[in-house]
């Protein structure tokens, strides 16, 4: 059974291996006409801290392939952590899997900004964007998504043990220190990415923005991308590219969409449990300008 299994896994992996090798050997052909950027077409990349908007940036980057030469779906999608056991991958691993994509690929990753990782990210193979959400509504967006919509999670099965949302938004706000696996409070969760928001070379987007104010953070995203490859196309065919490519339907692990959910949830204990887990995380991230919230 075993052999089976493995054996299908193995045929199914190299059959969407061919079919993307296809559609991007395609995808050169039908734009063989542009004139190739200097040092190739670079990777894109959409890093993104859990639960901020993950799918929504593939979306977006996925769009540029109706402009020009890349892929039109993810090469792969990397995480700090393996999805079933929790387990942390190493520094090494994040490394081999940057070094595995190549001119044109869209790729996506939760990825730290180790340093490493942020000198090639940061150069001009790649043109990267890390998109991020107010961490109140990431903690509340993280409770839907274990308890409800991840039967396969890590914590799915204690979540289920807790008896109500107040006692699991707690444990989301501050982590577990009871298990092996890691799991820390939500300041300490952030604290390997905060290295991406001082890299120029990586275009920043708050989640809510793109809520908000789409067409400016859709400008945003193009406009970092053209800095990189100078593509002489019509910008609002870009633009419409882009707004088109959106699809919340298409999102597994998408719920509502909202920002400020938080206020809904969160009571007073809730708030200053917040407040002392994650210190001045919220000022770091441009959501308050003091921890008088």
């Amino acid at each position: 059974m075993n052999l089976w299994l493995n054996t299908s896994m193995s045929l199914k992996s190299s059959f969407r291996s061919v079919l993307y090798q296809s559609e991007k050997q395609i995808q050169q052909v039908r734009f063989s006409s542009l004139p190739e950027p200097r040092n190739d077409w670079p990777i894109l990349l959409g890093i993104s801290f859990p639960k901020s908007g993950t799918h929504l940036l593939d979306q977006i980057l996925l769009g540029f392939s109706n402009v020009a030469p890349f892929s039109k779906r993810l090469h792969s999608f990397y995480a700090e952590y393996e999805g079933g056991s929790g387990v942390k991958r190493s520094p090494e691993q994040a490394l081999a899997w940057l070094d595995t994509l190549r001119p044109r690929d869209v790729a996506s990753a939760h990825l730290f900004a180790r340093e490493d990782a942020v000198k090639r990210v940061c150069s001009p193979a790649f043109v990267p964007y890390f998109i991020f959400r107010d961490p109140r509504d990431v903690v509340v967006s993280h409770v839907f998504y274990v308890t409800d919509m991840e039967a396969r999670h890590v914590h799915h099965e204690y979540y289920q043990t807790l008896p109500d949302f107040n006692a699991r938004l707690n444990v989301s706000i501050l982590g577990r220190m009871d298990i092996d696996i890691e799991f820390s409070n939500i300041a300490d969760r952030f604290a390997p990415y905060l290295g991406w928001l001082d890299q120029p070379e990586v275009m920043t987007i708050h989640f809510e923005d793109l809520i908000q104010d789409r067409a400016a953070t859709l400008t945003r995203v193009m406009e970092h991308f053209l800095k990189r490859t100078s593509l002489q196309t019509s910008r609002q065919l870009i633009l419409d590219s882009l707004e088109t490519s959106i699809n919340p339907k298409k999102s597994p692990t998408f719920r509502s969409g909202k920002t400020g959910e938080w206020k809904k949830y969160f009571t007073a204990e809730h708030k200053k449990i917040f407040k002392d887990a994650a210190g001045d995380l919220l000022v770091k991230l441009g959501y308050e300008k003091n921890n008088d919230w």
